[in-house]
C-alpha cells in the first residue's frame, strides 16, 4: 500500500501527555512503567530479558570497546539525553545488553499472534519492499544508525554479494555488534560515527537504510542525516527509511496513558510525527520519495538520487 504524507501538528492528546512528562517525578514514573511493561511482555513471549542480560553482562567487553570506539568523536546534543527509559540513553552498556530483547518485545503485538516472531517479520517486511522496489540489487550498503547491528544483519542476508557498513553513536552498542558479528560469522564493518558526518567518501553506496532510526531525531538531525545519505550515495542510489507511520491507525487512536508511556522513553516523537519528509526528501535532491506500508505501525520511504 503506497501511501502520501501531510504534515501534522502536535494533538491535543499530546500536548496534555508533554505537561505530564514536564513534572520530573511523573516521567520517572512513566518511564519506569514503560520499562517493567517491556520487560513482562519480553517474558511472556518467551523471550528471557533478564538471563539474556546477565549473559552479556558476565563476558569482558574491553577488547571490543578498545577496537570500535573513537575517542575524539564529538556527540551531538541531541543524543547524550534519556531514551527507552535509560537515564544515559545509548550510552550504556545495559541499554545495549538489552536492545535485543526490547527489539522482540515491542514488535510482538504489530501483528495478532506475532509474538516472538514480529521482529523478525516487521524487517522481512522492510525488505521485501526494497527488493521491489530496487531494480538492481546493491553491492554497497550503508546502515545508518546501526545499534547492535540487527538491521545490519537482516541486510547483509537479504543481500550476501553485498559488503554493509553500520554507523553508529554508541561505542557500546556497536561492540555488542562486533561480538554479535563474530558469533554468526557476519563480515560487517562498524564504524563508531555520527550519521550526519560520517566521514565517509563522496559516492561511495548504492543503498543507505536507517531502519527505525529517525523516530529517535530532531528535526534538525533528520535532515542532517538525508543530507549526508544524500552525498555518499551514488546517482541512481537509494535511501531508503523505515520506521513508524504517524498516520497508522494505532498511534492516531492511541490512548492518553499509552502516548505518555510511549512519549516518556521517545523525547523526538513529535518532531518525528511532524517532520514532512517527503518535501525534505525533494529539497535535498532526492526524487519523490516513494512512501509504503509495510506492517500496520510501519511505513517506508525510498528516495532515489538523481
Amino acid at each position: 500500500m503506497t501511501i502520501t504524507q501531510s504534515p501534522k501538528k502536535v494533538g491535543l492528546a499530546s500536548y496534555l501527555v508533554n505537561q505530564i512528562l514536564a513534572i520530573k517525578p511523573l516521567a520517572n514514573f512513566a518511564k519506569s512503567r514503560a520499562r517493567n511493561m517491556m520487560i513482562n511482555r519480553a517474558e511472556s513471549i518467551g523471550v528471557p530479558w533478564r538471563e539474556n542480560y546477565r549473559q552479556l553482562r558476565d563476558r569482558n567487553w574491553e577488547q571490543e570497546l578498545k577496537a570500535l570506539a573513537n575517542p575524539s568523536l564529538d556527540y551531538p546534543d541531541y543524543y547524550l539525553t534519556s531514551f527507552h527509559a535509560y537515564e544515559s540513553g545509548n550510552m550504556s552498556w545495559q541499554a545495549a545488553w538489552e536492545v535485543e530483547s526490547a527489539a522482540y518485545a515491542v514488535h510482538a503485538k504489530i501483528w495478532q499472534d506475532a509474538g516472538v516472531q514480529g521482529d523478525g517479520r516487521l524487517r522481512a517486511s522492510y525488505h521485501r519492499v526494497l527488493q521491489q522496489q530496487l531494480i538492481t540489487p546493491p553491492q554497497t550498503i550503508l546502515d545508518l544508525g546501526c545499534g547492535v547491528g540487527m538491521s545490519s544483519f537482516a541486510l547483509q542476508e537479504t543481500y550476501p554479494q553485498a559488503k554493509v557498513t553500520g554507523v553508529d553513536l554508541s561505542p557500546y552498542f556497536l561492540a555488542v555488534a562486533q561480538y554479535r558479528s563474530q558469533e554468526n560469522k557476519h563480515q560487517i564493518k562498524w564504524l563508531h560515527r555520527a550519521a550526519e558526518t560520517t566521514g565517509l567518501p563522496d559516492k561511495s553506496f548504492e543503498l543507505v537504510s536507517a531502519c527505525l532510526v529517525f523516530h529517535e531525531l530532531p528535526t534538525t538531525a533528520a535532515e542532517a542525516i538525508i543530507t549526508e545519505a544524500y552525498r555518499v550515495l551514488r546517482p541512481g542510489g537509494c535511501l531508503a527509511i523505515m520506521d513508524m507511520n504517524p498516520e497508522s491507525e494505532v498511534f492516531q487512536k492511541m490512548p492518553p496513558y499509552i502516548l505518555t508511556l510511549l512519549k516518556s522513553t521517545e523525547p523526538y516523537l513529535d518532531q518525528y510525527f511532524s517532520l514532512d519528509i517527503a518535501t525534505t526528501f525533494t529539497e535535498i535532491g532526492f526524487n519523490q520519495p516513494t512512501i509504503i506500508v509495510n506492517s500496520p505501525r510501519h511505513r517506508t520511504i525510498i528516495g532515489i538520487k538523481s
